[in-house]
């Protein structure tokens, strides 16, 4: 497999207020909108993040970002009205973790202290 792009998808049961969160926590709005029921961004070279609606199985996502400093982003946050859990010493970074209005679960860490083990 050549992969050329990869999204990382969300279910929203409310994809306009998922775009206004997601506009907030990533700082700007979306990249695309192919077609009514998704929204992209383009968060890299070859990686996005997709929202689109499904009523049956939002909120079951999981996504993890990792940011320079979970503390700067905390506060920028908090300035948005998104809180963001207690800080989660993990065995290579600090984690944060909050819920979007669906319930999708995401993760905030610092960048690995070490590498991980091979697989």
């Amino acid at each position: 497999m050549h992969l050329q792009k990869v999204y990382t998808a969300l279910l929203t049961a409310d994809l306009a207020a998922a775009e206004d969160w997601y506009t907030k926590l990533l700082g700007r709005g979306p990249d695309n909108r192919p077609m009514a029921t998704l929204v992209q961004w383009e968060l890299f070279d070859q990686g996005g993040l997709a929202l689109s609606t499904d009523d049956e199985i939002a909120g079951r996502g999981v996504m993890f970002f990792y940011v320079a400093d979970v503390a700067a982003e905390r506060r920028r946050l908090e300035g948005l009205g998104i809180v963001l859990g207690d800080d989660i010493a993990g065995d290579y970074s600090t984690l944060a973790q909050v819920r979007d209005p669906d319930g999708n679960l995401l993760t905030l860490a610092t960048p690995p202290s070490r590498p991980f083990p091979p697989a």
